[in-house]
C-alpha cells in the first residue's frame, strides 16, 4: 500500500455517515473518523484543518472495514459530537474541548439546532439498525472504535507516561461488566495474544478512557439484554498526531487484529445465548 488514499474513504461535506449491513451480529462504528463540516459552520470555527484533525480520529474507518456491519460517520467532531449528549454534542466553550477556542464567532442558534438534528437522526437510525440486529441474532455487539493522543505537549515533546496510556484501552463503564464478562474477556485475550507485527499491544481496562461516551451509554440503555456495546481506544501510536502522517504497517496491522477478533466474539455470542 502506497497510497494514503487507500486508508481514507472520500466523503463530501454534504454526507452525514455511510452504513454497512451484512450477515454478523457484531457492528463496528467509527464515530470519531469524519473531518467533514458544512460551509455555514466553517467560517465561524477558529480552528484550522490541522487543528482539527489532532482531536478528529483518523483511519478508524479503515480499522474496522472488515467488520461486515459498520457505521462512520463523515462530519467533524467540531461540527457535532456524537459521542456526547445532545446538550454538550456541540462545543461552546474550551472546556468543553480541550480547551480550544473552537469559534471565532458564535454559532447561531440556528447553526447549532442544525446540527443537534444530525445527533438526533443518528441515534434515530443507530436504534434502528440495532434493532434489526436484535430481532435476527438476539444477541449483537459493538465495537464502538476511537483514538486518544499522547503527544499533546507538542511534536517534539514528551509522550505521556506509558503507565497511563496503554495502546490499547478497553472502555466498560457503562455495561453491567459481569453480565458481558463472557463477551469482553475472550475480547480482551483475544487482542492481547495477536502477533503485532513482531509483538504484543499493551492492553488494558479503563485506564486512558472508561467508554462513558454517549453511544455506548445509549446502547446500554436502550438494549439492555442484547446489547454488548465496548469501546475500544487506540493510542495515536499508529500515526503522528501532529502531522496526520500515518503509519501504514501499523494500521495494516490494526486491521488484521480487528479481524481476527470477530470468529472469537461470533463463537463467544453464539456460547452465550
Amino acid at each position: 500500500m502506497d497510497d494514503e488514499t487507500l486508508l481514507t474513504i472520500e466523503t463530501d461535506v454534504a454526507d452525514w455517515w455511510t452504513v454497512h449491513r451484512g450477515d454478523s451480529p457484531i457492528l463496528g462504528t467509527a464515530i470519531h473518523n469524519g473531518h467533514e463540516v458544512q460551509r455555514s459552520v466553517e467560517k465561524n470555527i477558529a480552528l484550522n484543518e490541522e487543528e482539527r484533525l489532532r482531536e478528529e480520529d483518523p483511519f478508524t474507518e479503515f480499522i474496522i472495514r472488515d467488520v461486515p456491519n459498520r457505521i462512520i460517520f463523515h462530519r467533524s467532531r467540531f461540527a457535532v459530537d456524537l459521542n456526547r449528549a445532545r446538550d454538550e454534542a456541540v462545543y461552546l466553550s474550551p472546556e468543553q474541548s480541550w480547551g480550544l477556542k473552537v469559534w471565532d464567532k458564535e454559532p447561531t442558534d440556528e447553526m447549532v439546532e442544525t446540527s443537534l438534528l444530525i445527533h438526533d437522526e443518528y441515534y434515530n437510525m443507530l436504534e434502528a439498525t440495532l434493532s434489526g440486529l436484535e430481532e435476527h441474532y438476539g444477541t449483537f455487539v459493538v465495537l464502538d472504535v476511537h483514538s486518544y493522543n499522547h503527544r499533546r505537549e507538542g511534536a517534539d515533546a514528551a509522550p505521556t507516561d506509558p503507565s497511563a496510556a496503554p495502546e490499547i484501552n478497553i472502555g466498560t463503564f457503562s455495561m453491567p461488566r459481569r453480565k458481558w464478562a463472557y463477551i469482553v474477556d475472550p475480547l480482551t485475550e483475544a487482542l492481547k495474544t495477536f502477533e503485532f507485527n513482531g509483538h504484543h499491544l499493551d492492553i488494558r481496562e479503563n485506564v486512558a478512557f472508561e467508554g462513558k461516551g454517549e453511544q455506548t451509554k445509549f446502547i446500554h440503555e436502550k438494549f439492555p439484554s442484547s446489547g454488548c456495546a465496548i469501546a475500544i481506544e487506540f493510542k495515536k501510536f499508529f500515526m503522528d498526531e501532529w502531522s496526520g502522517r500515518p503509519n501504514e504497517s501499523a494500521l495494516l496491522a490494526m486491521r488484521e487484529m480487528i479481524t481476527s477478533a470477530l470468529p472469537v466474539l461470533e463463537k463467544a455470542i453464539q456460547k452465550g445465548s
